[in-house]
Protein backbone atom coordinates (compact mmCIF):
# COMPACT_ATOMS: atom_id res chain seq x y z
CA UNK A 1 0.00 0.00 0.00
CA UNK A 2 1.63 3.58 -0.95
CA UNK A 3 2.56 5.96 1.71
CA UNK A 4 0.43 9.00 2.39
CA UNK A 5 2.29 12.01 1.25
CA UNK A 6 3.37 13.50 4.46
CA UNK A 7 5.58 10.75 5.03
CA UNK A 8 7.54 11.21 1.13
CA UNK A 9 7.91 14.66 1.66
CA UNK A 10 11.32 16.63 2.70
CA UNK A 11 9.70 18.84 5.25
CA UNK A 12 5.99 18.08 6.15
CA UNK A 13 5.79 20.96 8.44
CA UNK A 14 6.19 23.62 5.73
CA UNK A 15 4.58 22.17 3.54
CA UNK A 16 1.31 21.81 5.69
CA UNK A 17 1.43 25.67 6.34
CA UNK A 18 1.67 26.46 2.88
CA UNK A 19 -1.23 23.73 1.81
CA UNK A 20 -2.57 25.46 4.87
CA UNK A 21 -2.05 28.90 3.95
CA UNK A 22 -4.16 27.68 0.47
CA UNK A 23 -6.97 25.91 1.22
CA UNK A 24 -7.76 28.62 4.18
CA UNK A 25 -7.84 31.34 1.41
CA UNK A 26 -10.05 29.04 -1.12
CA UNK A 27 -12.57 27.93 1.93
CA UNK A 28 -12.74 32.23 2.56
CA UNK A 29 -14.17 32.33 -1.34
CA UNK A 30 -16.14 29.34 -0.92
CA UNK A 31 -19.65 30.07 0.29
CA UNK A 32 -21.79 27.43 -0.52
CA UNK A 33 -19.46 24.86 0.58
CA UNK A 34 -19.26 27.18 3.91
CA UNK A 35 -23.26 26.42 4.29
CA UNK A 36 -23.10 22.82 3.53
CA UNK A 37 -20.11 22.65 6.15
CA UNK A 38 -22.43 23.86 8.67
CA UNK A 39 -25.46 21.61 7.75
CA UNK A 40 -22.93 18.60 7.60
CA UNK A 41 -21.21 19.15 10.80
CA UNK A 42 -24.96 19.53 12.59
CA UNK A 43 -26.43 16.35 10.89
CA UNK A 44 -23.44 13.88 10.06
CA UNK A 45 -25.35 12.61 7.30
CA UNK A 46 -21.98 10.69 5.87
CA UNK A 47 -21.49 9.21 9.40
CA UNK A 48 -19.74 5.67 9.16
CA UNK A 49 -19.07 6.31 5.29
CA UNK A 50 -15.64 5.67 3.99
CA UNK A 51 -15.24 8.21 0.50
CA UNK A 52 -12.68 7.46 -1.85
CA UNK A 53 -11.51 10.40 -4.00
CA UNK A 54 -9.53 11.11 -6.95
CA UNK A 55 -9.71 14.50 -7.95
CA UNK A 56 -6.94 17.34 -9.40
CA UNK A 57 -5.40 17.66 -5.46
CA UNK A 58 -5.13 21.44 -4.84
CA UNK A 59 -6.90 23.71 -2.61
CA UNK A 60 -10.55 23.86 -3.70
CA UNK A 61 -10.74 20.42 -4.04
CA UNK A 62 -9.35 20.07 -0.30
CA UNK A 63 -12.02 22.21 0.77
CA UNK A 64 -14.61 19.60 -0.69
CA UNK A 65 -12.50 16.70 1.35
CA UNK A 66 -12.74 18.42 4.52
CA UNK A 67 -16.36 19.14 3.95
CA UNK A 68 -16.82 15.29 3.20
CA UNK A 69 -15.21 14.88 6.11
CA UNK A 70 -17.11 17.08 8.34
CA UNK A 71 -19.96 15.36 7.12
CA UNK A 72 -18.49 12.55 9.30
CA UNK A 73 -17.02 10.54 6.52
CA UNK A 74 -13.47 8.76 6.59
CA UNK A 75 -11.84 10.21 2.89
CA UNK A 76 -9.50 8.85 1.40
CA UNK A 77 -8.10 10.87 -1.77
CA UNK A 78 -5.58 10.79 -4.78
CA UNK A 79 -5.15 12.53 -7.62
CA UNK A 80 -6.55 12.06 -11.40
CA UNK A 81 -3.75 13.57 -13.27
CA UNK A 82 -0.24 13.18 -12.24
CA UNK A 83 0.51 16.78 -12.84
CA UNK A 84 -2.20 18.68 -11.46
CA UNK A 85 -2.08 18.03 -7.45
CA UNK A 86 -0.27 20.50 -5.29
CA UNK A 87 1.80 18.56 -3.08
CA UNK A 88 1.51 21.33 -0.22
CA UNK A 89 -2.03 21.12 -0.13
CA UNK A 90 -2.00 17.64 -0.20
CA UNK A 91 0.24 16.99 2.76
CA UNK A 92 -1.92 19.98 4.75
CA UNK A 93 -4.90 17.03 4.24
CA UNK A 94 -3.29 14.32 5.16
CA UNK A 95 -2.94 16.26 8.49
CA UNK A 96 -6.64 16.35 8.71
CA UNK A 97 -7.30 13.34 11.24
CA UNK A 98 -10.29 12.09 9.01
CA UNK A 99 -8.63 12.43 5.47
CA UNK A 100 -5.51 10.28 3.82
CA UNK A 101 -4.24 11.74 0.90
CA UNK A 102 -1.72 9.77 -1.84
CA UNK A 103 -1.12 12.49 -4.44
CA UNK A 104 1.63 13.79 -5.26
CA UNK A 105 3.32 15.34 -8.64
CA UNK A 106 4.90 14.08 -10.83
CA UNK A 107 4.36 10.36 -10.27
CA UNK A 108 5.04 8.07 -13.25
CA UNK A 109 2.39 5.43 -14.30
CA UNK A 110 3.37 3.04 -11.59
CA UNK A 111 3.72 5.31 -9.09
CA UNK A 112 -0.43 6.90 -10.36
CA UNK A 113 -2.46 3.96 -10.19
CA UNK A 114 -0.45 2.75 -6.64
CA UNK A 115 -2.00 5.46 -5.07
CA UNK A 116 -5.50 5.09 -6.81
CA UNK A 117 -5.19 1.16 -5.19
CA UNK A 118 -4.09 3.06 -1.75
CA UNK A 119 -7.50 4.75 -2.08
CA UNK A 120 -9.38 1.76 -2.96
CA UNK A 121 -7.70 -0.49 -0.03
CA UNK A 122 -9.57 1.86 2.37
CA UNK A 123 -12.78 0.27 1.08
CA UNK A 124 -14.72 3.21 0.12
CA UNK A 125 -18.36 3.13 0.17
CA UNK A 126 -18.67 5.95 -1.83
CA UNK A 127 -16.34 7.21 -4.95
CA UNK A 128 -16.00 10.76 -6.44
CA UNK A 129 -14.00 10.68 -9.73
CA UNK A 130 -12.70 13.17 -11.45
CA UNK A 131 -11.96 11.07 -15.12
CA UNK A 132 -13.56 7.77 -13.88
CA UNK A 133 -10.25 6.45 -13.23
CA UNK A 134 -11.18 5.24 -9.85
CA UNK A 135 -14.51 3.90 -10.88
CA UNK A 136 -12.90 1.45 -13.78
CA UNK A 137 -10.18 0.36 -11.23
CA UNK A 138 -12.95 -0.69 -8.83
CA UNK A 139 -14.56 -2.65 -11.64
CA UNK A 140 -11.09 -3.89 -13.07
CA UNK A 141 -8.94 -4.43 -10.09
CA UNK A 142 -11.21 -4.40 -6.81
CA UNK A 143 -14.46 -5.88 -8.27
CA UNK A 144 -15.04 -7.63 -4.79
CA UNK A 145 -15.89 -3.71 -3.73
CA UNK A 146 -18.75 -3.29 -5.64
CA UNK A 147 -21.44 -4.62 -3.42
CA UNK A 148 -20.56 -2.40 -0.72
CA UNK A 149 -20.38 0.57 -2.45
CA UNK A 150 -23.38 2.83 -2.66
CA UNK A 151 -22.71 4.69 -5.58
CA UNK A 152 -20.66 7.71 -7.03
CA UNK A 153 -20.37 10.92 -8.46
CA UNK A 154 -18.27 12.01 -11.60
CA UNK A 155 -17.18 15.41 -12.09
CA UNK A 156 -16.09 16.40 -15.43
CA UNK A 157 -16.97 16.03 -19.30
CA UNK A 158 -14.44 13.21 -20.00
CA UNK A 159 -15.44 11.16 -17.23
CA UNK A 160 -18.90 10.76 -18.02
CA UNK A 161 -18.59 10.18 -21.62
CA UNK A 162 -15.99 7.36 -20.30
CA UNK A 163 -19.27 6.30 -18.13
CA UNK A 164 -21.97 6.24 -20.14
CA UNK A 165 -20.07 3.68 -22.56
CA UNK A 166 -19.21 1.86 -19.92
CA UNK A 167 -23.34 1.60 -18.94
CA UNK A 168 -24.00 1.09 -22.67
CA UNK A 169 -22.11 -1.99 -22.75
CA UNK A 170 -23.97 -2.98 -19.16
CA UNK A 171 -20.68 -2.96 -17.37
CA UNK A 172 -21.17 -0.01 -14.86
CA UNK A 173 -22.46 -2.23 -11.71
CA UNK A 174 -23.44 0.46 -9.18
CA UNK A 175 -25.19 4.25 -9.68
CA UNK A 176 -23.14 7.04 -10.66
CA UNK A 177 -24.17 10.76 -10.56
CA UNK A 178 -23.25 12.60 -14.04
CA UNK A 179 -22.25 15.86 -11.69
CA UNK A 180 -20.94 17.42 -15.02
CA UNK A 181 -24.39 17.46 -17.05
CA UNK A 182 -26.08 19.19 -14.46
CA UNK A 183 -26.47 23.29 -15.15
CA UNK A 184 -25.16 24.34 -12.01
CA UNK A 185 -21.81 22.66 -12.71
CA UNK A 186 -22.10 22.37 -16.93
CA UNK A 187 -22.84 26.12 -17.35
CA UNK A 188 -20.43 27.58 -14.83
CA UNK A 189 -17.60 25.40 -14.45
CA UNK A 190 -16.83 24.47 -17.91
CA UNK A 191 -18.10 27.87 -19.37
CA UNK A 192 -16.19 29.86 -17.00
CA UNK A 193 -13.76 28.08 -15.40
CA UNK A 194 -12.37 26.30 -18.06
CA UNK A 195 -12.42 29.42 -20.19
CA UNK A 196 -10.82 31.56 -17.65
CA UNK A 197 -8.31 29.39 -16.28
CA UNK A 198 -7.08 27.49 -19.72
CA UNK A 199 -6.57 31.05 -21.11
CA UNK A 200 -4.91 32.59 -17.78
CA UNK A 201 -2.52 29.39 -17.54
CA UNK A 202 -1.19 29.86 -21.19
CA UNK A 203 -0.32 33.14 -20.60
CA UNK A 204 1.30 32.81 -17.32
CA UNK A 205 3.40 29.98 -18.88
CA UNK A 206 4.52 31.75 -21.69
CA UNK A 207 4.20 35.08 -20.87
CA UNK A 208 2.94 36.33 -24.59
CA UNK A 209 -0.25 38.23 -25.10
CA UNK A 210 -3.38 36.86 -26.03
CA UNK A 211 -4.68 39.53 -27.66
CA UNK A 212 -3.93 40.15 -31.49
CA UNK A 213 -2.82 36.32 -32.05
CA UNK A 214 -5.31 33.83 -34.04
CA UNK A 215 -6.49 31.36 -31.83
CA UNK A 216 -7.56 27.80 -32.41
CA UNK A 217 -10.30 26.26 -30.81
CA UNK A 218 -10.62 22.64 -30.92
CA UNK A 219 -14.20 21.72 -30.05
CA UNK A 220 -17.06 23.53 -29.01
CA UNK A 221 -18.69 22.31 -26.12
CA UNK A 222 -19.30 23.95 -23.02
CA UNK A 223 -15.52 24.33 -22.25
CA UNK A 224 -14.64 25.40 -25.91
CA UNK A 225 -17.22 27.70 -26.14
CA UNK A 226 -15.79 29.27 -22.71
CA UNK A 227 -12.28 29.79 -24.22
CA UNK A 228 -13.20 30.83 -27.80
CA UNK A 229 -15.42 33.78 -26.26
CA UNK A 230 -13.00 34.54 -23.63
CA UNK A 231 -10.35 34.56 -26.34
CA UNK A 232 -12.39 36.97 -28.52
CA UNK A 233 -12.62 39.41 -25.16
CA UNK A 234 -9.16 39.48 -25.19
CA UNK A 235 -9.21 41.09 -28.74
CA UNK A 236 -8.04 37.28 -30.30
CA UNK A 237 -9.16 36.32 -33.65
CA UNK A 238 -10.57 33.06 -32.95
CA UNK A 239 -11.75 29.93 -34.76
CA UNK A 240 -13.28 27.28 -33.86
CA UNK A 241 -13.08 23.30 -35.48
CA UNK A 242 -15.43 20.94 -35.01
CA UNK A 243 -16.68 17.02 -36.11
CA UNK A 244 -20.62 17.97 -35.06
CA UNK A 245 -22.61 19.80 -37.11
CA UNK A 246 -25.04 21.63 -34.87
CA UNK A 247 -21.90 22.73 -32.78
CA UNK A 248 -20.02 24.09 -35.88
CA UNK A 249 -23.57 25.81 -36.84
CA UNK A 250 -23.85 27.15 -32.96
CA UNK A 251 -20.22 28.50 -33.35
CA UNK A 252 -21.13 30.20 -36.86
CA UNK A 253 -23.78 31.61 -35.76
CA UNK A 254 -22.10 33.23 -32.51
CA UNK A 255 -19.73 34.73 -34.73
CA UNK A 256 -16.54 32.70 -34.98
CA UNK A 257 -14.77 31.79 -37.89
CA UNK A 258 -15.49 27.54 -38.64
CA UNK A 259 -12.80 25.51 -40.62
CA UNK A 260 -11.43 22.26 -40.65
CA UNK A 261 -8.53 21.84 -38.53
CA UNK A 262 -6.12 21.05 -41.50
CA UNK A 263 -7.19 24.87 -42.22
CA UNK A 264 -6.86 26.05 -39.28
CA UNK A 265 -3.30 24.92 -38.72
CA UNK A 266 -1.94 27.07 -41.22
CA UNK A 267 -3.58 30.12 -39.31
CA UNK A 268 -3.47 29.29 -35.68
CA UNK A 269 -1.02 31.17 -33.35
CA UNK A 270 -2.46 29.16 -30.56
CA UNK A 271 -3.94 25.89 -30.61
CA UNK A 272 -6.25 24.92 -27.28
CA UNK A 273 -8.26 21.64 -28.00
CA UNK A 274 -10.85 20.49 -25.72
CA UNK A 275 -12.59 17.54 -27.21
CA UNK A 276 -11.96 14.72 -24.80
CA UNK A 277 -10.99 12.99 -27.81
CA UNK A 278 -7.53 12.00 -29.19
CA UNK A 279 -5.48 12.89 -32.11
CA UNK A 280 -7.61 16.47 -33.04
CA UNK A 281 -3.81 17.91 -34.06
CA UNK A 282 -1.85 15.53 -35.88
CA UNK A 283 1.76 15.17 -38.02
CA UNK A 284 -0.72 16.69 -40.94
CA UNK A 285 -1.57 19.63 -39.03
CA UNK A 286 1.99 20.08 -37.62
CA UNK A 287 3.20 20.07 -40.79
CA UNK A 288 1.18 23.25 -42.00
CA UNK A 289 1.97 25.68 -38.30
CA UNK A 290 3.88 28.33 -38.24
CA UNK A 291 7.22 28.37 -36.14
CA UNK A 292 6.45 29.09 -32.60
CA UNK A 293 3.20 28.15 -32.83
CA UNK A 294 1.66 27.54 -29.21
CA UNK A 295 -0.34 23.98 -28.52
CA UNK A 296 -2.06 23.82 -25.41
CA UNK A 297 -4.39 20.97 -24.04
CA UNK A 298 -7.80 21.74 -21.71
CA UNK A 299 -9.12 18.16 -22.69
CA UNK A 300 -8.67 15.67 -19.29
CA UNK A 301 -6.11 13.27 -20.83
CA UNK A 302 -3.17 13.96 -22.98
CA UNK A 303 -4.06 12.22 -26.22
CA UNK A 304 -5.57 15.48 -28.00
CA UNK A 305 -2.18 16.40 -29.28
CA UNK A 306 -0.56 13.48 -30.40
CA UNK A 307 2.64 14.08 -29.05
CA UNK A 308 4.06 10.93 -30.39
CA UNK A 309 3.96 12.45 -34.12
CA UNK A 310 5.45 15.77 -32.93
CA UNK A 311 8.40 13.91 -31.26
CA UNK A 312 8.83 11.64 -34.54
CA UNK A 313 8.76 14.72 -36.74
CA UNK A 314 11.06 16.48 -34.52
CA UNK A 315 15.21 17.01 -34.96
CA UNK A 316 15.74 18.88 -31.79
CA UNK A 317 13.51 18.67 -28.45
CA UNK A 318 14.11 21.34 -26.06
CA UNK A 319 12.91 22.89 -22.93
CA UNK A 320 11.94 26.33 -24.05
CA UNK A 321 10.58 27.81 -20.75
CA UNK A 322 9.59 26.12 -17.30
CA UNK A 323 6.23 24.17 -18.30
CA UNK A 324 7.00 24.78 -22.15
CA UNK A 325 8.63 21.94 -24.88
CA UNK A 326 9.74 22.68 -28.12
CA UNK A 327 9.63 20.31 -30.71
CA UNK A 328 12.08 21.35 -33.31
CA UNK A 329 11.57 20.71 -37.20
CA UNK A 330 14.32 19.57 -39.83
CA UNK A 331 12.87 23.00 -41.81
CA UNK A 332 13.63 24.97 -38.17
CA UNK A 333 10.37 25.53 -37.35
CA UNK A 334 9.88 25.13 -33.39
CA UNK A 335 6.32 24.11 -32.15
CA UNK A 336 6.26 24.64 -28.53
CA UNK A 337 4.00 22.24 -26.61
CA UNK A 338 2.67 23.50 -23.17
CA UNK A 339 2.43 21.32 -19.82
CA UNK A 340 3.49 18.26 -21.80
CA UNK A 341 0.42 18.11 -23.74
CA UNK A 342 -2.22 17.37 -20.14
CA UNK A 343 -4.91 19.91 -18.78
CA UNK A 344 -2.89 23.39 -19.39
CA UNK A 345 -4.95 24.96 -16.21
CA UNK A 346 -4.07 22.40 -13.88
CA UNK A 347 -0.95 20.79 -14.62
CA UNK A 348 1.35 23.56 -16.15
CA UNK A 349 3.83 24.88 -13.34
CA UNK A 350 1.95 27.93 -12.79
CA UNK A 351 -1.62 26.45 -12.98
CA UNK A 352 -4.37 26.97 -9.98
CA UNK A 353 -7.55 25.57 -11.64
CA UNK A 354 -10.61 26.65 -11.98
CA UNK A 355 -11.39 30.25 -9.92
CA UNK A 356 -12.62 29.48 -6.18
CA UNK A 357 -15.82 30.68 -6.80
CA UNK A 358 -16.95 28.58 -9.63
CA UNK A 359 -15.61 25.72 -8.29
CA UNK A 360 -17.15 26.07 -4.82
CA UNK A 361 -20.67 25.69 -7.31
CA UNK A 362 -19.08 22.16 -8.92
CA UNK A 363 -18.00 20.73 -5.71
CA UNK A 364 -21.43 21.53 -3.71
CA UNK A 365 -22.73 19.63 -6.45
CA UNK A 366 -20.54 16.90 -5.41
CA UNK A 367 -21.24 17.31 -1.66
CA UNK A 368 -24.76 17.46 -2.29
CA UNK A 369 -25.20 14.47 -4.51
CA UNK A 370 -23.11 12.49 -1.96
CA UNK A 371 -25.20 13.28 0.44
CA UNK A 372 -28.02 12.28 -1.84
CA UNK A 373 -26.41 8.97 -2.54
CA UNK A 374 -25.85 7.91 1.19
CA UNK A 375 -29.62 8.97 2.06
CA UNK A 376 -31.67 7.78 -0.88
CA UNK A 377 -29.07 5.19 -2.68
CA UNK A 378 -32.06 2.41 -3.01
CA UNK A 379 -33.79 4.55 -5.36
CA UNK A 380 -30.77 4.37 -7.87
CA UNK A 381 -29.93 1.38 -9.91
CA UNK A 382 -26.50 0.57 -11.16
CA UNK A 383 -25.92 3.12 -14.57
CA UNK A 384 -25.35 6.71 -15.05
CA UNK A 385 -27.98 8.84 -13.04
CA UNK A 386 -28.92 12.88 -13.24
CA UNK A 387 -28.22 14.72 -10.18
CA UNK A 388 -31.85 15.40 -9.19
CA UNK A 389 -32.86 19.04 -10.15
CA UNK A 390 -34.04 19.93 -6.53
CA UNK A 391 -30.49 19.22 -5.57
CA UNK A 392 -29.11 21.84 -8.27
CA UNK A 393 -31.72 24.49 -7.45
CA UNK A 394 -30.52 24.43 -3.78
CA UNK A 395 -26.67 24.85 -4.85
CA UNK A 396 -27.88 27.60 -6.96
CA UNK A 397 -30.37 29.25 -4.18
CA UNK A 398 -27.14 29.04 -1.44
CA UNK A 399 -24.90 30.74 -3.90
CA UNK A 400 -27.73 33.85 -4.79
CA UNK A 401 -27.98 34.56 -1.17
CA UNK A 402 -24.33 34.71 -0.23
CA UNK A 403 -24.63 37.12 -3.25
CA UNK A 404 -27.57 39.27 -2.02
CA UNK A 405 -29.15 38.76 -5.36
CA UNK A 406 -32.95 38.42 -4.87
CA UNK A 407 -35.04 36.66 -8.20
CA UNK A 408 -38.99 35.92 -8.46
CA UNK A 409 -41.06 33.28 -7.32
CA UNK A 410 -44.01 32.25 -9.34
CA UNK A 411 -47.35 33.28 -7.78
CA UNK A 412 -49.82 30.12 -7.08
CA UNK A 413 -51.97 31.38 -10.30
CA UNK A 414 -48.81 31.42 -12.19
CA UNK A 415 -48.01 27.88 -11.22
CA UNK A 416 -51.46 26.60 -11.93
CA UNK A 417 -51.38 28.39 -15.42
CA UNK A 418 -48.08 26.13 -16.48
CA UNK A 419 -49.32 23.23 -14.86
CA UNK A 420 -52.74 23.05 -16.80
CA UNK A 421 -53.25 21.91 -20.32
CA UNK A 422 -56.83 23.42 -20.67
CA UNK A 423 -55.15 27.29 -20.85
CA UNK A 424 -54.98 28.28 -24.73
CA UNK A 425 -55.10 31.47 -26.29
Amino acid sequence: MSQPISERVDDPAAKEASGRRKIDWAREHMPILASLREEFEANQPLAGETVGMAMHVEATTAALAETIAAAGAEVAITGCNPLSTHDDVSVALDAHESITSYAERGVDDEGYYGAIDAVLEHDPTITIDDGADLVFRVHEEYPELIDSIIGGCEETTTGVHRLRSMDDDGALEYPMFAVNDTPMKRLFDNVHGTGEASLVSIELTTNLSIAGKTVVVGGYGQCGKGIATKARGMNADVIVTEIEPRKALEAHMEGFRVMPMAEAAAEGDLFVTTTGNRDVITREDFEKMDDGAVLANAGHFDVEINLEHLRDMAEEIVDARDGVRGYVMPDGRQLNVLAEGRLVNLASPVAEGHPVEVMDQSFAIQAVSAREMVENGDDYDAGVHNVPDALDREVAEVKLAAEGVEFDELTDEQREYLDSWQHGT
